[in-house]
């Protein structure tokens, strides 16, 4: 299984769990199986077109993942970045 670090922002959807296990063949079915066991966690990665939100980046490996198609295999370490805004 691979193992998604989880933003503090997103933990109230993981029970408070900064780390998470997850199986799928690419991005979309991990966070797929992950909704599954935490509901509303999917919904604040990806918008209701199927597309990845535009505030965050994932990362497989420390490598920018460019989609949700992108392939994990078992073992992957997956990253969730989420962007900071505001500011004056």
């Amino acid at each position: 299984m691979a193992v998604i670090a989880i933003p503090t922002p997103l933990r109230k959807y993981t029970n408070g769990a900064r780390q998470v296990e997850s199986a799928g063949e690419h991005l979309r079915a991990v966070f797929d199986d992950l909704d599954a066991r935490y509901p509303g966690l999917k919904f604040r990665l990806v918008d209701e077109q199927g597309r990845l939100r535009e505030h965050l980046k994932l990362f497989v490996n420390s490598r920018l993942a460019p989609t949700l198609e992108t392939p994990v295999q078992p073992k992957d370490s997956i990253q969730i970045i989420l962007a900071i805004s505001g500011g004056g």
